[in-house]
């Protein structure tokens, strides 16, 4: 079964949906979420910020903080956050480390040095190395920016347990795989390894994932 197409659906899901259902594991999962939800989540600068703001606490503290970020700075912008001092971002709630990795993530953006409007152009690899010399910004997080933000196809996210914990299940009889072992098994499901990941995702949470 192809999932129908819905409001906000990237424009390859259905495509990607009929390669991927020749795996009989991709095929269950279709049939059994067939209302995709995977849409863009908002302009970069905004969608970066908030990821910092979440690391290391709970969904419950982070959006919290979110809001009284919001408060503070309602038209969040590199420009407005740059003029905000330590001191007032981190009577929000921010720690001192993340008042430093949102500054610095507004200075890349003030700079050009990370430029949205440059992103079509390039290639998931180097989208990535821009993101990850912010600092604060992993490898994780770049990835589900591709994902949720840039709804890019082919991304494979070794690191993520969910991923892990889903392909274990699914296909390896409960052996966790290491980064290397989960690339390698990824390749059957390129070009299309973000939907695949998507499905394996909702295997093991009944609620659509989002970032």
């Amino acid at each position: 079964m192809i999932p129908a197409d819905a409001p906000g659906q990237p424009a390859y899901w259905r495509d990607a949906c009929a390669a991927l259902a020749a795996d009989p594991v991709m095929a269950q999962l279709m049939a059994r979420y067939p209302e995709a939800q995977l849409s863009s989540r908002g302009e970069p600068f905004v969608t970066l910020v908030r990821a910092i703001v979440g690391q290391q606490i709970s969904t419950r503290a982070a959006d919290a903080v979110w809001a009284r970020l919001l408060a503070a700075v309602p038209q969040l912008s590199p420009e407005a956050l740059l003029a905000h001092a330590p001191d007032a971002l981190r009577a929000v709630g921010l720690s001192a480390r993340k008042v430093e990795y949102a500054h610095d993530l507004a200075r890349h953006f003030a700079e050009g040095r990370i430029d949205p409007a440059r992103f079509q152009a390039l290639d998931d690899e180097t989208l990535i190395a821009e993101l990850v010399a912010v600092r604060g910004i992993g490898r994780w997080t770049a990835e589900m920016f591709l994902i949720f933000n840039q709804l890019r196809a082919d991304v494979w996210p070794v690191d993520d347990i969910g991923l892990q914990r889903a392909v274990s299940r699914h296909y390896l009889a409960g052996d966790t795989p290491t980064p290397k072992a989960l690339r390698a098994f990824g390749q059957r499901f390129a070009p299309w390894r973000t939907v695949a990941t998507w499905y394996l995702w909702r295997s093991l949470d009944p609620e659509t994932v989002l970032y």
